[in-house]
């Protein structure tokens, strides 16, 4: 006897796979609209020239990138980051750059969680009309390593800078623009908090952390004109990342933040996620397609992942190995 479905069945999973096709196109039509042609949100919004930015981490890499951008755009801006010594080097660069733009520097070591610190940051942010925040300051492990084998140091350091930190200096912020009805709070992300990233363990869970935290307190600022946004990326090249080289996948500092900050508002590759953006166009396909068609959580993408990260551990060993032979 010949099999054959139903009429009214068949027309009916026709039906269903119409509905998926076209969702998925639609899909992706918004991810291209939102990384190729339609702007973000003008930094204006947030806070009229003059007003202050607030930049983490920032003697260095994409913290340093935001600083130089955003004084460039007109804001004055509160360097925070461990070195002074970098941190005076930058100021003086962006203050003769634009001789309009003011500049403040707060050394500080965020692994040490000092009450002082934060203390010290108050005072000199507490006059300031504070707009922007840049939540970059940030750690990850030196190489990738397994968790039982990962010092208790490392551990401490990673938590206390990707999380405490970052939630001690918006807790600070945040109250001043809630008051002001107006800011922008960018938090910078990983894909190592998309993806569970084995031998990469602590930083990518407190990487996680931070988008569950971020949206929420989107959610919440939102109705006191807060806009709040997790950033999300890829590799880019950078003393963490170690990458020096850049490609069509891994853009300098410089092309991703600017990138950032023209998609204010904009959730790039990162459909369906509140508050968050992959702004960078190549992350951002990225983002979507593994999210669309792969999948973040599965199995089978956490243990490709761990492949690729003991193959790394393995390169990074006898690195060490060689240089230790060569010192001696």
């Amino acid at each position: 006897m010949d099999s054959y479905l139903p009429r009214p069945t068949a027309q009916a999973l026709a039906a269903i796979g119409l509905l998926y096709v076209s969702a998925k196109l639609f899909s992706f039509v918004r991810v291209l609209l939102s990384l190729f042609v339609l702007p973000g949100a003008p930094l204006s919004k947030f806070g009229r020239k003059g007003t202050w930015t607030v930049v983490t981490g920032a003697s260095d890499g994409i913290g340093k990138e935001y600083a130089t951008q955003l004084a460039a755009k007109g804001f004055n801006i509160v360097l925070v980051s461990r070195t002074q010594s970098k941190l005076d080097t930058l100021a003086r660069e962006l203050e003769s750059k634009h001789a309009s733009v003011q500049t403040k520097t707060v050394a500080m070591d965020f692994a040490q969680n000092r009450d002082s610190d934060y203390d010290m940051l108050k005072r000199h942010i507490a006059d300031l009309d504070i707009s922007i925040l840049i939540n970059n300051v940030g750690l990850s492990h030196d190489i990738p390593v397994p968790f039982v084998e990962t010092p208790e140091d490392e551990i401490r350091d990673i938590i206390t800078i990707n999380c405490i930190g970052t939630l001690r200096i918006t807790q600070l912020i945040a109250p001043g623009m809630v008051q002001r009805k107006r800011g922008l709070i960018l938090t910078m992300a990983s894909f190592g908090g998309i993806l569970p990233t084995p031998l990469l363990a602590t930083y990518s869970g407190s990487k996680a952390f931070l988008q569950q935290w971020s949206t929420a307190l989107g959610s919440e600022l939102k109705p006191h004109g807060v806009h709040v946004q997790l950033v999300q990326s890829y590799l880019v090249t950078s003393a963490m990342s170690k990458i020096r080289r850049a490609s069509a996948t891994i853009p300098t500092p410089r092309g991703f933040v600017k990138a950032a900050l023209s998609k204010i508002g904009r959730s790039g590759g990162a459909q369906g996620i509140a508050y968050t953006s992959t702004p960078y166009w190549s992350h951002g396909l990225m983002h979507w397609a593994l999210a669309t068609f792969v999948g973040t959580m599965n199995g089978v993408v956490v243990d490709q992942n761990r492949s690729m990260h003991e193959g790394i551990r393995k390169r990074a060993l006898r690195k060490k190995e060689r240089d230790a032979k060569k010192a001696t």
